[in-house]
């Protein structure tokens, strides 16, 4: 009974949690990326800048949350005795 709760943790992991932590994280990316293009766009404008200094803030924030959240799933799958995953394994196998 363990075997098949571990093996469908595994795939939920593999194949659900994994795609969607990459998606937020290039998301909370390419709003980094926007801050920084907002930030040296607007160099002469004030509130330009002020805007792409808070987008830079957010999508590293974003980064930092979304690579915790992904830090705490492997620690909790330590925590059960599962395997260690790694994008493209399947039980650890």
């Amino acid at each position: 009974m363990f075997d098949a709760l571990n093996s469908f943790l595994s795939r939920v992991v593999v194949q659900i949690i994994n795609p969607i932590i990459l998606l937020l994280a290039a998301a909370a990316f390419v709003v980094f990326l926007w801050g920084v293009f907002e930030f040296i766009k607007g160099a002469g404008d004030e509130t330009k800048r002020v805007e792409g200094r808070r987008a830079i803030l957010w999508g590293l924030l974003g980064l930092v949350i979304i690579f915790g959240a992904y830090g705490v799933i492997n620690i909790a799958l330590g925590s059960f005795s599962l395997p260690a995953l790694t994008p493209g394994t399947i039980g650890g196998q």
